[in-house]
């Protein structure tokens, strides 16, 4: 046998081999994964009882009842908003954070340390200890307020805007953490004769980060904009435990909007139409994002 002929061979039973081992990787995404979405996909497409048993095939008529129904619009464009204001904020304050951890000074690690606590601890716990916090009546800030003299402090979460923005603090709070780690890690692999170079060069800070710093971690922002987007978009714990949506469904996001339209309305054909929604952005987004990464890399 030649030598060509039995590399062939060999690297036929790799890819075999390789196969094998793939395959319950796959049956297990094709069960709970694939599966899934495309049940939802069916379910979109039909008229549904109380129970999600499918009765009549309507073709887009549950899309186009949906597109009708303004309070559907507002849940996209809060949807939205809260993913993009939220994004922009844990990235502008993970790289300010990120920057500041990257000084040399006595405690560093200490620092570093008690930074990463919002983001490793739970996040059903981390909403639950701010929404007592924020408690108006015995809530750690309005009993603060109180001592330092005013007389009546904002109900926090129970009015529509403050609501709102207490919600997407959490979720900053909560978020700000990975995106300051990941930045700091892609700082510190930037070759140090990079920055004595630029010092030889006269260069000031701001063009040592502008020209060095952020051009040698690009990689990493857009992947972990692209993560935090995603996780920011499906923040389904933060909002249903300190709020479940209200006051009055101010903030309500389609990711609990899919929530309570399936187990609470039990419109089954309407949350499976919001799901449906909220693949195709999220699969818009990632694509976008697959886009700006590889024409970072060329």
């Amino acid at each position: 046998m030649t030598r060509p002929s039995l590399l062939r061979r060999i690297s036929a039973r790799e890819a075999q081999l390789a196969y094998l081992l793939l395959t319950p990787a796959v049956a297990f995404l094709m069960v709970f994964m694939f599966f899934p979405i495309l049940n939802v996909f069916q379910m979109s497409l039909y008229e549904t009882n109380k129970i999600g048993r499918l009765i009549r095939f309507v073709w887009f008529e549950n899309y186009i009842n949906q597109m009708k129904n303004p309070e559907f619009w507002e849940i996209v464009l809060r949807s939205a908003f809260w993913t993009f204001t939220g994004v922009l904020v844990k990235t502008i304050l993970g790289m300010v954070i990120a920057l500041l951890l990257n000084v040399q000074y006595r405690g560093r690690k200490i620092v570093r340390m008690l930074f990463i606590l919002p983001w490793a601890s739970s996040v059903p716990i981390s909403a639950m200890l701010w929404t007592w916090v924020l408690n108006h009546e015995f809530g750690l800030l309005n009993r603060t307020l109180h001592l330092i003299g005013v007389a009546n402090p904002p109900i926090w979460l129970g009015r529509p805007i403050s609501s709102f923005v207490s919600t997407m603090w959490v979720d900053i709070w909560i978020g700000v953490p990975f995106m300051a780690l990941v930045f700091l890690a892609g700082m510190q692999s930037i070759g140090e004769d990079l920055y004595e170079s630029g010092y030889m060069d006269g260069v000031n800070s701001w063009q040592k980060f502008a020209y060095i710093t952020l051009p040698g971690i690009k990689h990493l922002v857009i992947i972990a904009t692209l993560l935090s987007a995603l996780w920011t978009f499906n923040d389904f714990n933060t909002i249903y435990i300190m709020t479940r949506g209200g006051p009055a469904g101010a903030t309500d996001i389609l990711i609990t909007g899919v929530y309570k339209s399936a187990f609470e309305w039990l419109k089954w054909s309407q949350a499976s139409v919001m799901a449906v929604v909220t693949f195709v952005i999220l699969t818009v987004v990632a694509v976008l994002y697959a886009r700006m990464y590889f024409r970072a890399e060329e």
